[in-house]
């Protein structure tokens, strides 16, 4: 195989020790040294020396959880080139497991060219990135303690999220502190509803009709106590977010002209891909990065499953949730596009190529600063007109029918047109 690197390092990263293997190549005589540092500061600013001084040119480090991170950070600090692998594309054979193997394994692979650089964003990004991901996490918990305090009105045998939609919006929320506080009559507590309420007051009071114990009222104010908890930490986390987002401001408003894409979906957009698309060739490489393009599996001649690829897994679930709500509009590139291939593969293949597509439209778009510009229904091609005729013509046959094909005529434009 060609030579990429004479002299390069594979580091094998744990939690409390980074085993380096130095490989070097000269006149085709290969050797290895592998020594075994720790993972604290001083530990790594001995590792980077060692590989300074031994003229290192390239030291791949592999993702390893979040114990990469400082390794990275500090290495990097020291003008070291670094290259980070994904721990699924560099596995050694099996019943070949050592620490010390895996940083030999590590360094040939980098030596002849064969891993694949993963994406590590400049650090605005990376704290963007955090804050984006720890606001999600957050969100997740919210609607877990309110799941929570569901699964207790429900033991008592309170009915309200039966009425109401959300049971901690203004009216759920005063009747729940009504209840935690000793109020149990539904008559009282129905009347704390807002009169723009669908259900009426008959409806609420019998949903409101329960056993409401001593101690459903502590689990219940516990939940709530939780709950705004929550809430008041995402407040603080929207400011810092707004802070950290300034400098991408321009990126935001780019992404934000797209149908399906506000404010909260573009800034996580930006915290996972960045804001610069150098680092993705092309459009297509950043698809296939998020996991949103079919696997290439062929053997044979066949090909095998064709499943979406896993990846990316902040980034592809709010790409979907944007498709879903880009397909609403009428009269669009996108709604056309996922109706069009709804019918021949489903709503759930459908809606997965609209996020790809949305997000090959980031692409563009973050690359040349432009705006989001809608072509609107685009009319089919003929190949794809002449196939669309034949299935139709098929599937008429199938049921029954002779079906004679004419062109529609031109229509004279000195004719007056009827409309109906």
């Amino acid at each position: 195989m060609e030579l990429h690197h004479a002299r390069c390092a594979g580091l094998d990263v744990h939690k409390e020790t980074v085993v380096a293997c130095l490989r070097t190549q000269v006149d085709g005589v290969v050797s290895h040294e592998v020594r075994t540092f720790g993972t604290t500061t001083g530990a790594l600013l001995e590792l980077g020396e060692w590989l300074t001084q031994n003229r290192c040119e390239e030291a791949v480090v592999e993702s390893t959880g979040v114990y990469w991170k400082p390794v990275w950070h500090v290495l990097v600090g020291q003008g070291l080139k670094l290259v980070l692998a994904n721990a699924e594309h560099v596995r050694n054979v099996p019943g070949r497991k050592t620490d010390v193997k895996d940083a030999v394994w590590l360094a040939d692979l980098l030596a002849h060219g064969l891993v694949t650089a993963s994406f590590v964003p400049p650090e605005p990004i990376l704290e963007l990135r955090d804050l984006t991901r720890t606001r999600r996490q957050l969100v997740r918990q919210r609607v877990r303690h309110v799941q929570r305090l569901q699964k207790t009105l429900e033991d008592a045998n309170i009915k309200l999220d039966s009425e109401i939609s959300n049971i901690v919006g203004s009216s759920g929320r005063a009747m729940v502190e009504a209840l935690i506080a000793g109020e149990t009559d539904p008559v009282k507590l129905a009347k704390l509803a807002h009169r723009r309420i669908k259900a009426s007051q008959q409806e609420l009071i019998e949903a409101l009709r329960g056993r409401v114990t001593s101690h459903h009222r502590v689990m219940l104010r516990l939940h709530l106590e939780q709950v705004d908890a929550t809430d008041k930490t995402i407040e603080a986390l929207d400011k810092e977010v707004e802070r950290v987002i300034a400098p991408f401001r321009p990126q935001v408003a780019l992404l934000t002209s797209m149908p399906g894409v506000g404010d909260l979906v573009a800034r996580t957009v930006i915290a996972e891909i960045g804001a610069d698309m150098a680092q993705f060739p092309t459009a297509g490489q950043l698809v296939s990065w998020a996991g949103l393009c079919p696997q290439l599996r062929e053997s044979a001649g066949k090909r095998k499953n064709t499943r979406v690829r896993k990846g990316a897994p902040w980034l592809k679930p709010v790409l979907v949730q944007a498709a879903w709500a880009a397909v609403r509009k009428k009269d669009s590139h996108l709604r056309a596009n996922y109706y069009r291939l709804k019918a021949r593969r489903g709503p759930k293949k459908a809606i997965v190529a609209v996020a790809a597509s949305m997000l090959t439209a980031i692409f563009h778009m973050l690359s040349r600063g432009t705006f989001f510009e809608d072509r609107g229904p685009v009319p089919l091609d003929p190949p794809a007109k002449k196939k669309a005729t034949h299935r139709l013509v098929r599937r008429l046959a199938e049921l029954g029918y002779v079906v004679e094909l004419k062109p529609v005529p031109a229509i004279d434009p000195g004719l007056p047109v009827v409309s109906f």
